[in-house]
């Protein structure tokens, strides 16, 4: 059984995609079956996983509207050596179309228990809002993994994020929960950094992810070569942070558990 993840901050420029590929590259790199689901419409984590977005024959488009399956759409990243099921910009007009659906929360879940046996992890880019391709993921997911800048106002939009998770958990999917908070772009020499992550670990606790990633050029860099810093350059400090974030996840959410288990 594979464990879904959404990773989603309401807040843009976080950090999000980026997590999002260089955790699928570094669960790769230590032997995980890995998916990536790309939930935005600018279709950055499919460009950045070395997709070309343009050329996709099938995407999360055509699974959401049920006319193709997740095991016709997906496609490999041969670099980051997991899987992708792409976006671009047809995705845009999914949610005026799928407001009039059936089952519109839940046409994401359903596709993914397609190939449910042929991974150990499902990551699942969400666009930086609450919409209806937002709300998909989280009613496929397990847990949220929440990228954030330890900044004054990126605590504000989590108390807005935390809140939805509840509502999400407590009226559409009950298997729903927070995994943790990964402090990404981290610079110790900012005395308010310090403060904000003295504050989230007070207030979060073991919700906060041990790792950190720290502001790095190469990871900025890596998108425009098609390719997850993790393998764009494996030595950086940013990619390396990845690699032991991908460790810790392993660690923290342990072995897939039965259907049952998982929901209590």
């Amino acid at each position: 059984m594979s464990r879904i993840f959404c990773v989603a901050n309401q807040k843009g420029g976080v950090g999000k995609t980026t997590t999002t590929v260089n955790l699928a590259a570094g669960l790769a790199q230590i032997g995980q079956r890995v998916l990536l689901v790309d939930l935005d419409p600018q279709g950055n984590a499919t460009m950045g996983s070395g997709v070309d977005k343009r050329t996709l024959v099938h995407s999360v488009y055509e699974v959401l509207l049920e006319t193709t399956g997740v095991a016709e759409a997906r496609v490999r990243s041969e670099r980051g050596t997991y899987d992708v099921l792409g976006a671009n910009r047809e995705l845009s007009g999914a949610e005026v179309e799928l407001v009039a659906l059936e089952r519109r929360n839940q046409r994401l879940a359903q596709a993914l228990q397609t190939v449910d046996a042929d991974y150990d992890f499902v990551l699942v880019d969400c666009p930086p809002s609450l919409s209806l391709l937002t709300l998909n993921g989280l009613c496929a997911a397990h847990g949220v993994i929440v990228p954030m800048q330890c900044e004054y106002f990126a605590l504000e939009g989590l108390t807005d994020l935390v809140n939805t998770i509840k509502q999400v958990h407590a009226n559409l999917n009950r298997k729903l929960q927070l995994i943790g908070l990964l402090r990404v772009m981290y610079d110790p020499r900012i005395t308010l950094q310090n403060q904000v992550s003295e504050q989230l670990k007070a207030h979060f606790a073991e919700k906060v992810f041990d790792t950190v990633i720290p502001r790095n050029v190469r990871l900025a860099e890596a998108p425009s070569y098609g390719l997850p810093g993790v393998v764009f350059d494996p030595s950086s400090r940013g990619a390396q942070a990845y690699v032991e974030f991908a460790r810790e996840m392993v660690s923290r959410v342990g072995r897939p558990q039965p259907a049952s288990a998982a929901a209590g």
